[in-house]
């Protein structure tokens, strides 16, 4: 627990405080996809702000010293993504009175918007944090999954054979969005699962990813993409009142795409039947 989260003032106790955190771990764990197939980095604590890039461009020499010569390091800054939530005192109480069916939904929304804010850094870029994401870079690469979900097999088979044709050897998975994995799992084939034909054609998985639009076909081989935190996911206090308490969810990272060529997204293309 770090200071800056003012857990100590807030008026929770260890019961609650353990049910709180509990409930945002299942949703976190739950939801994170894009952690499951990039390489992570940390946690490097809440007080790092930027990682280095081991680059450096020239600049003007300092006034009155031409002869010297400048040079700038490249940094990439972490971004800070904050989700205020509310718990109502009620709920506290019952927890410290042994309930075992808090009303702590309003963590699982928050920890989802954010899991979701994460992803989609991750998987599609935040111009305003300086993430490139995986399937932005790629755009150019990318394979259509075809008019029919029967045709989806053959797409992932397509991407797989580009990224073995570039020289990126495996263990491949295959992350999906929420819909494409639902839509993949109740459709059939020959009388199996279009979603197991998928499974068989990789020696990784099939990960599920509402925080992605299409698929992406990534190699796990690993140094081709990293995640780095700072802060990772912490639960902070805002402030109280008599009914609720105001507290937030907050975690500090950035991303780095070492080697784009390691990824295919895969794109819908045409009325699915």
């Amino acid at each position: 627990m770090t200071d800056h989260l003012f857990r100590d003032r807030a008026p929770i106790t260890e019961a609650g405080w353990k049910e709180i955190e509990n409930e945002a771990k299942r949703t976190l764990r739950a939801l994170l996809a894009a952690r499951r197939v990039v390489d992570f980095k940390g946690p490097l604590g809440w007080g790092a702000s930027d990682i280095e890039l081991g680059r450096a461009d020239p600049i003007a020499s300092p006034p009155q010293a031409k002869a010297v010569q400048a040079r700038l390091r490249r940094i990439q800054p972490l971004v800070e993504l904050r989700i205020p939530f509310e718990v109502a005192r009620a709920e506290l109480d019952a927890i410290d009175r042994g309930a075992r069916d808090p009303d702590l939904d309003s963590v699982t929304a928050a920890a989802r918007e954010i899991a979701i804010a994460e992803d989609r850094a991750i998987f599609h870029g935040y111009a305003a944090a300086r993430i490139t994401g995986i399937c932005e870079a790629q755009g150019q690469t990318s394979v259509p999954l075809g008019a029919s979900h029967a045709d989806y097999p053959r797409a992932v088979s397509t991407a797989l054979t580009r990224l073995r044709d570039d020289g990126v050897e495996g263990p491949f998975a295959v992350v999906l969005s929420e819909q494409l994995y639902k839509d993949l799992s109740a459709s059939t084939d020959q009388g199996y699962p279009i979603l197991n034909h998928v499974q068989r054609l990789i020696d990784g998985e099939v990960v599920w990813a509402p925080g992605l639009d299409g698929g992406v076909v990534i190699s796990q081989r690993g140094g081709d993409f990293e995640l780095s935190v700072g802060q990772d996911f912490s639960i902070g206090y805002l402030d109280h009142n008599a009914e609720r308490v105001r507290l937030y969810i907050e975690e500090s990272f950035t991303f780095l795409i070492l080697s784009p060529q390691a990824a295919i997204p895969l794109t819908s293309g045409g009325k699915k039947r």
